[in-house]
């Protein structure tokens, strides 16, 4: 058996792509987008018409309203090839703004819904700020369901199971990335690897707190760097893969055993934890790799959803 079927017998798999034609030869259950994959899907001849066909049905609309329906248009084909949920996200510039947010979401979920797609299919993906955090548990309280991204710290999740939102996609590979970048020369890859990567690292501590209080939340790790990061999760309630390293996970039969348990979490010493907004503030001024990571993927969402953008108005 492969490492792909193997995983799945432990974990939910997720396809980490806006490539929907490619999507259907691994089986994921469910599927994840964002900006920057979305933009580069539409660049590619495939995809194109989607573009132009969903601008020319909608000419005359405002551009953010245009960008939501690009958006839902690629989820709606992603849900033909996924049997479970699509993340959509809401427009990263809206990161510090809560009840725009909001606003947002509800309109992604609204033109889901005009489509025939019930909300537990989707999942709405929105910045784990403060103020995404509030904006999720307000839809949450609504019934629609959120995916809490750019993930990369402790209180991040704790507020996030505070606020009870549905899954959190803490980013293995972006933490990786920087822990490496401050070692330098002094980076040893074979002592870091496996359970002792800090993005595998920090998953797990998530999982097992999440798990050892009875927080509903999923926990999901996103953004990997290879198999091994994989691999030390497996047990994790969801792993979202990018197509190149599911197929490496497919072209192998190495044996894959379980490296997360709710059961073994339950066991640990763990104390229970819950964090107002400054406590949340300090403890992510207090973490360098967090603050710096977070602010970073918005900017760089915040650029690809101004390429997108710039598509967008010129197929008009």
């Amino acid at each position: 058996m492969n490492q792909l079927d193997q995983l799945k017998a432990h974990t939910i798999v997720v396809a980490d792509t806006g490539n929907f034609k490619q999507m259907a030869q691994f089986a994921p259950r469910d599927a994840t987008t964002n900006p920057s994959l979305i933009l580069k899907a539409v660049q590619q001849p495939d995809y194109a018409p989607l573009l132009t066909d969903t601008v020319a049905a909608h000419r005359g609309a405002a551009l953010d309203e245009i960008v939501d329906q690009v958006l839902v248009r690629f989820g709606l084909e992603i849900l033909k090839v996924v049997p479970g949920r699509v993340s959509t996200e809401v427009d990263a510039r809206l990161s510090f703004d809560t009840a725009a947010t909001v606003a947002r979401a509800r309109r992604l979920m609204a033109l889901y819904e005009a489509a025939g797609i019930g909300r537990d299919r989707v999942l709405i993906k929105i910045a784990s700020t403060w103020e995404g955090i509030q904006a999720a548990a307000e839809l949450e309280r609504e019934g629609i369901h959120c995916n809490l991204t750019l993930l990369f710290s402790f209180a991040q999740a704790v507020a996030c199971g505070d606020a009870k939102v549905q899954l959190i996609s803490p980013f293995v590979g972006r933490i990786y990335d920087w822990y490496k970048k401050q070692a330098g020369a002094q980076w040893d890859e074979a002592a870091m690897a496996g359970a002792n990567d800090p993005g595998v690292k920090s998953v797990a501590s998530i999982y097992n707190f999440y798990k050892k209080h009875g927080i509903a939340t999923e926990v999901m790790g996103a953004s990997f760097r290879n198999v091994g990061q994989i691999v030390a999760l497996a047990g994790c309630d969801l792993l979202t893969i990018s197509p190149d390293l599911l197929a490496a996970l497919q072209a192998t039969d190495a044996p894959l055993a379980p490296a997360l348990s709710a059961q073994a979490a339950q066991a640990m010493n763990i104390p229970a934890l819950s964090l107002d907004e400054k406590a949340f503030r300090w403890a992510m001024n207090e973490d360098a790799m967090a603050t710096e990571k977070l602010a970073e993927g918005i900017r760089l969402f915040a650029v690809d959803a101004g390429k997108l953008d710039k598509l967008i108005a010129e197929s008009k």
